[in-house]
């Protein structure tokens, strides 16, 4: 891909592709998701508006992960949340940190593979997939959804089964992001 500003269909796919993990992204640093839409939403105007050019999609996502971090960290410092939130400097500074950084860009990058695997399930199996990751044990999922005990876990099975061959390159990755939210 030569450098060019985004296409009206490039922009919308990588939009429609980003947009959700971006918000996820702002929001551990400025925790309203109301706010990190919005935050979110002004990249992308920034991006269309002033005809941003790119090399290739990694520097897409390069240049939206860095502009959302700045926009998030620059709303933590302005004036209306000082005003109204006590925030410590050194939590601000920790997040100004590349290691913060990378490490929140590594679990939303890994959250999109997770979720476009999860939505190649049937629908129930997906849900009852996305309920067992929230921390729900097999009980709680059958009494939530009404379905017996042996059926939750015939489900599971077969969306482990489905799931390995389409995860199975992003192992080491999922290791390391479920071992760093523990």
């Amino acid at each position: 891909m030569e450098i060019h500003a985004l296409t009206l269909k490039e922009y919308k796919s990588i939009f429609d592709t980003m947009y959700s993990s971006l918000c996820l992204f702002s929001n551990k640093y400025v925790e309203s998701l109301e706010i990190s839409e919005d935050i979110v939403q002004e990249v992308f105007i920034k991006i269309w508006e002033d005809k941003v050019e790119f090399q290739n999609e990694n520097t897409v996502k390069s240049y939206l992960y860095t502009s959302v971090k700045n926009r998030s960290l620059d709303y933590l410092k302005s004036k209306y949340v000082k005003s109204t939130q006590s925030l410590v400097k050194e939590d601000i500074a920790d997040w100004e940190t590349d290691p913060f950084f990378l490490r929140e860009v590594v679990i939303s990058e890994t959250s999109i593979i997770l979720e476009k695997a999860i939505s190649t399930l049937p629908k129930k199996c997906a849900q009852i997939i996305k309920m067992s990751m929230k921390g729900m044990t097999s009980l709680e999922i059958s009494e939530e959804l009404s379905i017996s005990l042996n059926t939750i876990k015939a489900q599971k099975k077969i969306a482990y089964k489905r799931l390995k061959p389409l995860l199975k390159d992003y192992f080491v990755l999922l290791a390391f992001i479920f071992e760093i939210r523990n």
